[in-house]
């Protein structure tokens, strides 16, 4: 064999070796899309890098994080999924229905982990919970159940109570399903039930002089992002018109809302880091099974207990997870 040949084989067999080696060291990258802006998803996004971290992932160290903020805007939600996709990321994890559709949308090949989802099997997502198929898996929030489980709770604050209203959004999947579940548990419980559709910012005002026109004695949300991104204005009208409110999320009682009882989604996020370490160990997204909530958290707020007049029974704040006074 001649010099160069020797020289010109063992160049190529160093290159291969520096290439396998990269390859074998590749950090992932994830993307994170938080459809919400940064000061109501901070805490999503420490939920879920604690996952990570009881994973073994440390950000700068063994995977490189994504992460953007759409500040609630429709449009930013598509900007950042689509510059997700360009960054060729390794996985992508985002929320809201809102949210995975928009990545969807951009990519059938780049394994997608929902931190959350209303109905992914209704909505087309996912094939089945069980066995979802194509690129989508994670975490579903359908507890349909719980929405006669949260009359319950108003009943037991407020024993004489029979007229009770519903704050939904009709284009939001996961407020048609729970708007229906809260009219079948109100007809079983004898409850007079007043629908009040919302579908734009401005329209809470307008909300809330419908229930009083309607005689509402207590209210309560489905789940829809305007909602969510309004809940210290929808605590205030509450409190301003002395109803009492209860809601799926444990955000609303914090930001003032009388009570709330549902799953958690801030240990979504925490859930989701196990998605995406078994995505990046080999599994394929279609074969993960979505995971169903089973944490499901009361919180009571005293404080508005108080503002609105009204005494928790005993019995009820001995169940709560949390008391905010």
């Amino acid at each position: 064999m001649s010099r160069r040949a020797f020289i010109t084989g063992l160049g190529a067999v160093l290159a291969a070796a520096r290439a396998a080696e990269a390859q074998a060291t590749k950090v992932p990258r994830i993307g994170v899309l938080h459809p919400g802006a940064p000061a109501t998803s901070s805490h999503f996004a420490a939920a879920f890098d604690q996952g990570l971290d009881e994973h073994g992932y440390r950000e700068g160290q063994n995977i490189v994080l994504e992460r953007r903020f759409a500040e609630a805007k429709a449009e930013r939600i598509s900007e950042i999924a689509a510059e997700l996709v360009r960054l060729k990321v390794d996985v992508i994890v985002t929320s809201t229905d809102v949210g995975i559709a928009a990545v969807k949308q951009q990519t059938q090949t780049i394994p997608i982990v929902m931190a959350n989802s209303t109905d992914p099997v209704g909505i087309g997502f996912v094939g089945s919970l069980a066995r979802p198929g194509g690129n989508v898996t994670g975490l579903s929030s359908t507890s349909p159940e719980l929405s006669g489980k949260r009359l319950e709770l108003l009943k037991e604050a407020l024993p004489g109570l029979s007229r009770v209203a519903i704050v939904w959004n009709p284009d939001v999947r996961g407020g048609v399903l729970e708007y229906k579940e809260t009219e079948s548990a109100a007809r079983s419980m004898r409850l007079q039930l007043q629908s009040v559709e919302v579908n734009r910012t401005d329209d809470f005002n307008r909300a809330f002089a419908a229930l009083t026109t309607g005689r509402a004695e207590a209210f309560t949300v489905a789940p829809f992002s305007l909602a969510f991104r309004s809940r210290s204005q929808i605590a205030s009208l509450a409190q301003k018109n002395r109803l009492p409110s209860i809601y799926g999320l444990r955000e609303f009682a914090d930001a003032g809302g009388l009570m709330a009882y549902g799953p958690n989604y801030a240990d979504g996020w925490r859930r989701a880091a196990t998605y995406v370490d078994k995505i990046l160990r080999g599994a394929k997204p279609g074969d993960l099974p979505i995971e169903q909530p089973t944490k499901f958290e009361l919180v009571i707020n005293l404080k508005t207990a108080k503002a609105l007049g009204l005494t928790i029974p005993h019995s009820l704040l001995l169940r709560a997870d949390q008391v905010i006074e």
